[in-house]
């Protein structure tokens, strides 16, 4: 039985009891975001391109006695992401009430100009054409489900790289400075409407992108010490970007760093970008 306390989070904020989609569940922000749904009550889809690795996050959430399962998606392709609307929807037995659009690769390390195309395509087609498959196929879904689900969301997973624009990253940074773009456009169409959309934007975050990506061995060093250093735990990550969200926040930038640079990129952006180039040359390899 659900207590008082347990009864009004659910019908006030979206991560509390939710029926959530997330995509790239099978490691990093993304399995962090469907356990910790699951401790908030919730039923999570867990999407993956590797479905055992999908499958894995769901045996964590059912051992801890909660509902998830595992579906394999490719979210570069449209079909797959209608696939898995349609498999979510079946299994919900009725629409979903939160999407995390996280999937996402990393690529650095050269230049544009020497940047080879096929890593702009692949970069594109999963971290930017990914999130665009997600809203454009679960959008409308979230915005009809009526009161069936008084409080609905999108969250998109960008990065700092959306507004930092790090020398050498340029198809990660252009990839995420997409995300928050189609974020904030989402965000404005669906104002009045039931369903809250935040845009996430961590600086390092301790996954595995460097080793799943497509990023020069220097610049991979480089990276894999920062998050050592400096970054956050993934379940810190989606503990504070589910509460953001279920505060209405649009963005939600976990580290005391990323906020610093986006407060600085929209006072003195030209110093910024100098600055930036200026970093690069002192310590990219």
């Amino acid at each position: 039985m659900l207590g008082p306390l347990d009864r009004l989070l659910r019908t006030t904020r979206t991560s509390h009891g939710a029926s959530a989609v997330v995509t790239g569940a099978g490691s990093g922000i993304g399995a962090a975001f469907a356990v910790e749904l699951a401790r908030r009550g919730g039923a999570v889809v867990c999407s993956d391109i590797d479905q055992g690795a999908a499958e894995k996050t769901a045996d964590l959430i059912a051992q801890q006695g909660a509902r998830a399962t595992a579906v394999r998606c490719d979210v570069s392709r449209i079909d797959d992401v209608q696939a898995l609307a349609e498999q979510s929807q079946s299994w919900f037995h009725g629409p979903p009430s939160l999407v995390i659009n996280n999937a996402g690769v990393g690529a650095g390390g050269a230049a544009i100009g020497e940047v080879p195309l096929d890593d702009w395509v692949w970069t594109l087609g999963i971290n930017l054409w990914g999130a665009i498959h997600g809203c454009h196929v679960f959008t409308p879904i979230l915005r009809d489900a009526g009161p069936s689900h008084p409080r609905r969301g999108i969250i998109n997973v960008a990065s700092a790289a959306a507004f930092g624009a790090a020398p050498g990253m340029a198809a990660y940074n252009v990839s995420k400075a997409g995300v928050l773009s189609l974020s904030e456009t989402l965000a404005a169409e669906l104002s009045g409407s039931p369903v809250t959309v935040t845009v996430l934007c961590p600086t390092f975050v301790k996954t595995n992108i460097v080793e799943s990506g497509r990023i020069s061995a220097e610049s991979g060093e480089l990276a894999t010490k920062l998050m050592r250093w400096t970054g956050f735990s993934p379940a810190k990550v989606a503990r504070i970007c589910l509460d953001a969200h279920d505060h209405g926040d649009l963005y939600c930038m976990p580290q005391l760093d990323a906020k610093i640079g986006w407060n600085i990129k929209r006072l003195a952006p030209q110093a910024y970008t100098r600055g930036a180039g200026l970093l690069s040359r002192v310590n990219l390899p």
